[in-house]
């Protein structure tokens, strides 16, 4: 627990960054630097010294990382399934299922599927990595290169994946948007396209990523709007580090516009480091005086920040909440 308070992590990733994974492409190899360099660029001081993140990681250096080194009592191992330039996807179906089943009590396995690379099999893929593999949630990247995107509005491929989730008994659906890797149209990482599938899907929340940046100011409105639509602070902190007035805005705008019951702590570990300098930084946030008066953004209290760390995603999930072992 971070001071008394309960933490579930809802986005962590056994990455396969390693020479191995990646495809004999041109793009692959680039590709990767662009991911990589983002996680370096963003890392907070104190983080930890890790030789390369390019690399397979092992259970027991995402566990040391996530759990040994930081307050962390739950978190989510989420399937990346990125193909365009990694063989068995970026964060693969069978490290996240293997790390979650070494450490049941710690960790929730997130399946993963795109049709454009499961084609005909992607509704029997997800049925086997709930029926087999226990997954509690899926995550869906739309964007690709070589003309393999799809729209998470389209009522032939996206719609029947939403379909067999809930029959399955799925009732999130994540979503990567904003922050295109290498040569990716960023147009189509716009979060526009959940808008519709959130009012055909009332039953099923639908969780954004990365506030999908840079469509920050379309992120807010959609999730402001629509009940159903929450936001991932996934890697956002880091940007603390980058442009700090500017992450004082966005959280500003994020507790005035869309509010706190809404959004839910991301690590990113491994790419990020250590959550715990990031933990720190949310537990000892204030939204400054002056962007209170020039904006009238409210303080963060310490009632949202417990939503935040955990109690939200808890919540969707139907996960308990441990009682806080310290007083208010």
């Amino acid at each position: 627990m971070l001071q008394g308070n309960f933490v579930f992590d809802c986005v962590i990733h056994a990455y396969d960054m390693s020479e191995a994974n990646l495809l004999d492409r041109a793009d692959a190899a680039p590709s990767r630097a662009s991911i990589l360099g983002l996680g370096e660029a963003t890392r907070a001081p104190g983080s930890g010294d890790y030789p390369t993140f390019a690399r397979k990681w092992a259970d027991r250096d995402l566990w040391e990382m996530v759990f040994g080194r930081s307050d962390t009592d739950l978190a989510m191992a989420q399937t990346v399934p990125i193909f365009d330039w990694f063989k068995d996807g970026f964060a693969p179906v069978r490290a996240q299922y293997d790390f979650a089943r070494a450490h049941p009590d710690h960790v929730l396995f997130c399946g993963g599927v795109d049709p454009s690379y499961h084609g005909a099999g992607v509704l029997d893929e997800m049925d086997r990595q709930v029926k087999d593999l226990h997954a509690r949630s899926f995550k869906f990247y739309n964007a690709h290169v070589d003309g393999k995107t799809w729209r998470c509005d389209d009522e032939k491929v996206a719609y029947p994946m939403y379909e067999r989730a809930r029959n399955l008994g799925i009732k999130v659906l994540q979503f990567h948007k904003g922050i295109p890797f290498g040569t990716q149209n960023m147009e189509d990482l716009r979060p526009n396209d959940l808008q519709r599938a959130a009012r055909d899907f009332p039953d099923l929340t639908f969780i954004i990523h990365h506030l999908a940046l840079p469509y920050f100011d379309e992120c807010v409105s959609i999730a402001a709007r629509f009940r159903n639509i929450h936001l991932a602070l996934s890697g956002s902190f880091g940007f603390y580090y980058l442009r700090k007035k500017e992450f004082f805005v966005q959280m500003g705008r994020l507790l005035q516009e869309v509010g706190s019951d809404k959004l839910l702590w991301g690590s990113e570990a491994a790419l990020m480091g250590c959550p715990q300098p990031y933990l720190e930084l949310l537990w000892n946030l204030e939204i400054p005086i002056d962007l209170q008066e020039d904006y009238g953004f409210p303080q963060i209290t310490p009632d949202d920040k417990r939503k935040i760390l955990g109690v939200n995603f808890a919540r969707l999930m139907d996960v308990g909440v441990p009682a806080a072992a310290a007083e208010e």
